[in-house]
């Protein structure tokens, strides 16, 4: 049994939610979003509430019960705040720019990478070396950012690379003679 699906999930003010066809639409001040529920469960809301409940009692064992619960609550959280996410560049000559709806990169290639940014996702660069991520989609999110990273990793001798804003980079001594 799910002891994150068997709690209920608060409702935020501004927000409304409907539940038609296993599809959860969500609106807030930051926009529309749809969930697919599974057809093995059902929500209800009552009040400011929301529950997550199994169709049928053996589902209760599922372990896709608190996953569908914490894809609600990632759903509802980011219609109401957001997600963002920052990316750093480190090294000489890497740069970032917004043009148009295409990310350009400059990470040290003989080329310049541009990127399609998503319709879902809003890009920014308040700095050469800074990239600001941001969306209501938690998932869209964070492949966005995992695939700019992908394109120049940090590495652990010099520590060039695109990193997270947060993230460590564990470095490594280098040659000896």
């Amino acid at each position: 049994m799910s002891r994150i699906a068997k709690n209920s999930i608060k409702l935020p003010q501004d927000t409304t939610c409907s539940f038609d066809n296993n599809i959860l639409l969500v609106q807030g001040k930051l926009g529309k979003a749809t969930l697919p529920i599974s057809e093995l469960f059902t929500i209800k809301q009552k009040d400011n509430e929301i529950l997550v409940l199994p169709k049928d009692e053996r589902d209760k064992t599922n372990p896709l019960w608190g996953t569908t619960s914490a894809h609600v609550k990632n759903t509802l959280s980011g219609v109401c705040n957001g997600y963002s996410k920052t990316l750093v560049l480190s090294g000489t000559g890497y740069r970032a720019s917004v043009v148009d709806s295409k990310l350009k990169l400059q990470l040290g290639f003989s080329h310049d990478i541009e990127y399609e940014i998503p319709k879902e996702v809003k890009i920014e660069c308040p700095k050469q070396n800074v990239i600001k991520i941001n969306s209501i989609h938690k998932e869209i999110l964070g492949a966005v950012a995992a695939k700019i990273r992908s394109y120049r990793k940090p590495e652990p001798f010099k520590g060039k690379g695109i990193k997270y804003e947060n993230e460590f980079i564990f470095r490594k001594e280098g040659k000896k003679k």
